[in-house]
């Protein structure tokens, strides 16, 4: 799928550019069609509810034709809470909502299935997927609660909430902080910030195109791990001299688990190497090692 020029700047220049604006349009699309099947919806007609675009097209970190959008449906009548120790719902003027996510994730079912077609939408464990057409691309729509974070003195912290179908734990995240702290790192670097998240995520489809074997790297993980390296590493006469100490830092600091064990999500809500995660360190660092050395090599 990919070519590499004749050296590594030519190669991290044309990595480093965004999707095509078609397939911006057939994002852009998606997105509003999802949100018309919403407004048109008479078992949502009473709720309030937002749309927030997340994922790699919404900050501007895509690299593949034909991915998918990702957009968060998020109910606001109704929300998950997580309290400061020893505090719970009354004590924040809060009650136990009669109305069940379950309930809330089958009206956002039955809303995409009167607009798409049956045939045309999955549930999944996380996401109800709207597949594509020559007009719009697959869309990975997040049903979710309103997700706050109490603080002691009453004001919270606002994100997304979900249940897993098929663990029925609750999950969290962030996309709107993600979203400007992504933003406003791109503006101090010079742009660079997500130039080198794109070469990064494309020389890993290229990689894996050639049976490299790092299954849990995903594009998310390779975002937040260049979110953690310092602005002071961006912004070299070469772009392909970012990426390297971008490489450099993240192999270092990945070496033990103290050296990185408070960097954050692009978000800085949630930890990047707490428990529970799909990836661990070591793996990180091996990926980030072969990478390395698959470009500058």
């Amino acid at each position: 799928m990919f070519e590499l020029k004749s050296t590594v700047e030519d190669t991290c220049q044309s990595w480093s550019k965004p999707a095509s604006d078609t397939e911006e349009s057939k994002c852009d699309n998606a997105i509003r069609m999802i949100r018309d099947a919403i407004n048109n919806s008479e078992e949502l007609a009473d709720f309030i509810i937002d749309l927030i675009p997340k994922g790699s097209y919404h900050n501007n970190t895509n690299v593949r034709l034909n991915s998918d959008v990702d957009i968060a449906i998020v109910l606001r009548d109704t929300f998950f809470a997580d309290y400061p120790d020893g505090k719970e719902d009354k004590d924040f003027g809060n009650s136990p909502s009669t109305y069940k996510f379950s309930q809330y994730r089958e009206a956002v079912k039955n809303a995409l299935n009167s607009k798409f077609g049956k045939e045309n939408v999955k549930v999944g464990n996380k996401a109800i997927k709207v597949n594509s057409n020559s007009y719009r691309v697959d869309a990975d729509a997040v049903p979710c609660f309103e997700h706050r974070r109490y603080r002691e003195d009453g004001t919270f912290i606002t994100g997304t909430g979900f249940i897993v179908r098929n663990t029925g734990k609750r999950d969290e995240n962030y996309p709107e902080q993600h979203y400007e702290n992504g933003k406003e790192k791109n503006k101090k670097t010079d742009r660079r910030f997500k130039k080198a998240v794109r070469i990064i995520k494309r020389l890993r489809y290229k990689m894996e195109d050639e049976g490299y074997n790092h299954p849990n790297i995903s594009s998310f993980l390779i975002e937040c791990l260049v979110w953690n390296v310092p602005n002071n590493c961006f912004g070299h006469t070469k772009l392909s001299e970012d990426v390297r100490l971008t490489f450099d830092f993240l192999i270092d600091k990945t070496a033990k688990q103290e050296l990185c064990e408070d960097w954050g999500e692009v978000s800085e809500l949630i930890y990047l190497f707490h428990r529970g995660r799909k990836y661990t360190r070591t793996e990180t660092r091996n990926f980030l090692i072969d990478a390395k050395n698959y470009l500058f090599t």
